[in-house]
């Protein structure tokens, strides 16, 4: 993807990259003698002295080395957002990282929106973001630009953040729920701006507006209603939504994230067994095969899919659409009531749960379910990857309260009054 090529024009060493069609070179500041230069390597051939001042050959090829080191990093960098850089933009990144150019040279022309990218071109960077997470800052930036087009860090005081706060609940009609988390994003970027000298304005660090929120509502399906999509006779003029349900179902039986069930390579089966490294988490999970997890497997054994795939994944936004379509075909119409908040007001919606489904339902089924069955959290967390219990917590609940529904169950049973000692 990346064509790079070094070399040198009238005996002046220069740096060359290309890519999609652009050019930019660097004059490394030396002179090679033509007879002493390897075409094949791009190198300096070795025990060999070039220009006046008798550069060493080895001199010459670190820095060679250090150029190529720094333009791959720079490739990295804008690889990690899914960007091809212009030239400009190239070299300006590229001569920050070799030390020709300070960050504070170029301060006084950047806006707050120019920060905001660094922000998310390097953190991005060093943390390893998603694409979902990339996309997230980019709407955060994007509401922040529809606030105010010339924002500055000097407005963000409280009344500033208090602004932005109303701005996103009423223009944007934004729940609570919603709104803190922006708010999270937000304070990130600006502790990353503080750090590096381009904040001076440090409200946000108290800045803490009470806000009424609920708890999420977690939508899964029982385990009747997972034994009736699991056996559900879907027509055959609907191979798709078999498919999606296939796929759904095995993330119901082994608690597979969407992102691992889509990544997951016919190498990280085994017979009894499957194990990955999570994607969002890079955790090492073995996760055990029960019935219903081997006969999915089996079902498409014979199969072949693009990148040596074990099922057959399509996009997360198509199959969350498709989720809906087969949850509806099933039955699964049970009313859910969501209720949030927007500022002071509370709002309650009711939905069939079908229209609430999602690849993230098939997660919290298997955790609902295998705590329901008995299985001990501490394994379950094992399956999972979660490291505490607090993440746990909702689903535990859940179990909690439907091992008491299930007690109760011996309540409708003929009472008899106990027998006396005497037999009476």
């Amino acid at each position: 993807m990346l064509n790079k090529e070094s070399g040198y024009d009238d005996s002046k060493l220069r740096y060359r990259i290309k890519w999609d069609g652009n050019t930019v070179a660097f004059n490394l500041g030396y002179r090679v003698e033509a007879a002493k230069w390897s075409y094949e390597t791009q190198r300096c051939i070795i025990n060999t002295t070039h220009g006046k001042k008798k550069n060493s050959a080895s001199v010459i090829n670190r820095e060679i080395q250090k150029f190529e080191s720094i333009a791959e990093e720079v490739f990295k960098h804008y690889e990690a957002i899914d960007k091809i850089p212009t030239p400009d933009e190239f070299r300006l990144e590229f001569n920050i990282r070799s030390g020709k150019v300070k960050k504070e040279q170029i301060l006084p022309h950047k806006t707050f929106y120019d920060i905001y990218d660094d922000f998310t071109l390097e953190v991005g960077f060093a943390n390893q973001w998603t694409k979902a997470t990339y996309q997230k800052f980019d709407a955060l930036k994007k509401h922040l630009q529809d606030f105010a087009q010339d924002l500055t860090f000097e407005y963000l005081d409280a009344n500033g953040l208090s602004n932005i706060v109303a701005y996103l609940r009423d223009n944007r009609q934004m729940r609570n729920t919603t709104i803190e988390n922006r708010l999270s994003f937000l304070k990130w970027f600006l502790r990353w701006a503080d750090a590096k000298g381009f904040n001076q304005e440090r409200a946000y660090m108290s800045f803490s507006p009470k806000m009424k929120t609920s708890e999420k509502k977690v939508i899964f399906l029982d385990w009747d209603e997972l034994t009736t999509v699991y056996n559900f006779d879907i027509p055959q003029n609907m191979p798709g939504i078999a498919r999606v349900r296939d796929v759904f179902c095995f993330c119901c039986y082994t608690g597979l994230r969407y992102s691992d069930v889509a990544n997951l390579k016919r190498s990280d089966v085994f017979p009894t067994y499957i194990s990955i490294t999570t994607i969002k988490t890079a955790d090492s999970l073995k996760i055990e095969l029960n019935d219903y997890s081997k006969a999915i497997l089996n079902k498409y054994s014979g199969e072949l899919f693009a990148n040596n795939l074990a099922l057959p994944v399509i996009s997360n936004q198509k199959m969350n659409e498709a989720l809906k379509e087969l949850g509806e075909l099933c039955g699964i119409d049970k009313a859910v009531t969501v209720t949030y908040y927007r500022g002071n007001k509370r709002i309650e919606e009711i939905y069939p749960k079908y229209a609430l489904l999602g690849t993230h339902a098939g997660r919290r089924t298997f955790i609902c379910n295998a705590l329901t069955l008995g299985i001990p959290a501490q394994v379950v967390m094992k399956w999972t990857g979660h490291s505490d219990y607090k993440a746990m917590k909702p689903y535990i609940d859940i179990a909690d309260k439907a091992k008491e529904k299930a007690m109760a169950l011996f309540n409708t049973k003929k009472k008899k009054s106990p027998k006396s000692k005497n037999g009476d």
